[in-house]
């Protein structure tokens, strides 16, 4: 059975690297019918940040990303590795035991000046199987007499001048020297587990069948495929994916690239607890999470055709490993729009709805006619890219517009006439029907016409009054929007405005 996990460390904001990997375990799960898991690795005490398993969480369920086993789905979870280190005590054991691992009592302040004085002698330092003779561990008898009083880590001990092989499911077979690793810590001085050990641990417990994660992580690879060999356990299928490049194509996306070509990195705001800043998201900018995942999943992979636009179900029912690539992607600003721009057309009008009104919401504009909403939405959309503008380029049905003097005088010119035809306006409208379009028009031009002026010119005034601007949807819409009471407000206002 397929079992896959998404394992982030709640040490700072999930980006959207992150998201691209959950999201590539959650398509694989669920195309073949697998299990999708949640697990925090949190034994990084010194970085650890409790608002980043939230944002985690919460950037997730705003995807659609839902685990099967983990936080939220009373089932099995919550899993924390901070919560199992009783699991790892035995395991633990063993490898001390049989001497794959060992006791080392060098603190940091140790490591930095014996790296310090390799650097100075132009040498890179690795603690392993040619150092290590000379060093403060328990392989040494006599440092070991000396400081076995002294906290210690808990060393892997890597077998020297040894061909380490490991497979990937993109890159194939791979050979390392294992002289060039360095005996990893499995267990800090403070009794936590690294992470190299409790993933080990926590994947074969948790039956995991594949392990998808970034190309970052494919240094550690060798390490894990000893810690799997030392234990005899079988080693899940492993895939790194590409990295996600920055719009330059060159290098790692990251935070400054974000600040230096404008586009967020995060799927939700983040509230950075230390600085005191605060990075708005997807969500924020008015980004569609379906828009967000289509966009991610182009990322390293591909599944051929000129399709682009895929909806979460289509992703998943379209996914397979095969079509992942082996080159980086780079970061699109403007694709990402364009995709934002095309799911927003494939919104139902509902859906928009929906979303509007949250949006509405959070200007404390409360508009609760629905069937009115969506026909705005319906008129206006396919001018949008984003929820949030689909309310600016419409915001004159939710609120009077505010008229300035200095631009109405520049586009009125006649004051005396603007005031009469705004009179003649409002008398018709005490006295008739505005919906009934057909009267409607014959009024106007009737009036255009016994004032001897353009029936532009007529709508030009109407439109100032009711809009505030220039722009805007047709003028019969408007008034067929916007209730009996409110256009006269607002006719009364620019003629007050006028005197």
């Amino acid at each position: 059975m397929i079992r896959v996990r998404f394992a982030p460390s709640p040490t700072g904001p999930f980006h959207i690297g992150n998201l691209r990997t959950a999201l590539f375990n959650y398509l694989f799960a669920k195309k073949n019918k697998g299990s999708f898991i949640l697990r925090f690795e949190d034994t990084d005490k010194e970085r650890f940040i409790k608002k980043s398993e939230k944002h985690i969480l919460n950037s997730l369920k705003w995807c659609g990303i839902i685990p099967d086993e983990g936080p939220d789905t009373g089932k099995y979870g919550p899993y924390r590795q901070s919560k199992r280190k009783h699991i790892y005590k035995k395991y633990i054991k063993y490898l001390l035991k049989n001497e794959y691992a060992y006791y080392a009592f060098e603190t940091k302040a140790d490591l930095k000046q014996i790296r310090n004085e390799y650097k100075e002698k132009g040498k890179l330092f690795l603690y392993n199987s040619l150092t290590r003779s000379q060093l403060k561990n328990s392989l040494n008898e006599f440092a070991f007499k000396q400081v076995k009083t002294k906290q210690a880590t808990i060393r892997l001990k890597v077998p020297a001048s040894t061909t380490i092989k490991v497979n990937d499911i993109l890159r194939g077979n791979i050979s390392i020297n294992s002289n060039s690793l360095d005996d990893k810590v499995l267990v800090k001085s403070d009794g936590n587990v690294t992470y190299h050990l409790a993933n080990v641990i926590d994947d074969h417990l948790m039956k995991i069948s594949h392990v998808i994660k970034g190309e970052e992580w494919i240094s550690s690879f060798p390490i894990l495929q000893l810690l799997y060999n030392f234990f005899n356990w079988k080693m899940p299928n492993f895939l790194h994916l590409p990295l996600i490049l920055n719009p330059l194509g060159k290098g790692k996306l990251s935070k400054r690239n974000s600040n230096q070509f404008n586009f967020p990195i995060f799927p939700l705001k983040w509230k950075d607890p230390i600085k005191l800043t605060t990075s708005l998201g997807y969500r924020e900018l008015g980004y569609l999470p379906e828009a967000l995942l289509n966009m991610l999943a182009f990322f390293g992979w591909n599944p051929g055709g000129n399709k682009e636009i895929f909806s979460l179900k289509e992703l998943i029912s379209t996914f397979s490993l095969k079509d992942i690539n082996f080159t980086s992607a780079r970061f699109d600003k403007e694709k990402m729009k364009w995709i934002n721009h095309r799911h927003l057309q494939c919104q139902s009008v509902s859906d928009l709805t929906r979303l509007v009104k949250i949006s509405l919401k959070e200007k404390k504009i409360y508009f609760n006619n629905d069937q009115k909403l969506q026909q705005i939405i319906l008129r206006i959309r396919s001018q949008c890219t984003f929820v949030y503008q689909i309310i600016e380029k419409s915001i004159y049905f939710f609120k009077t517009p505010s008229l300035k003097k200095t631009y109405i005088s520049k586009v009125l010119l006649n004051k005396n006439i603007n005031k009469n035809i705004l009179f003649l306006i409002i008398e018709w409208l005490k006295n008739n029907d505005k919906n009934n379009l057909k009267l409607l028009k014959i009024f106007f031009y009737k009036l255009a016409l016994n004032k001897k002026i353009k029936i532009s010119y007529l709508f030009k005034i109407l439109r100032i009054s009711l809009v505030g601007k220039l722009i805007g949807l047709d003028i019969y819409f408007i008034i067929k929007i916007l209730k009996k009471k409110e256009l006269m407000k607002r006719i009364l206002k620019l003629m007050f405005l006028l005197n």
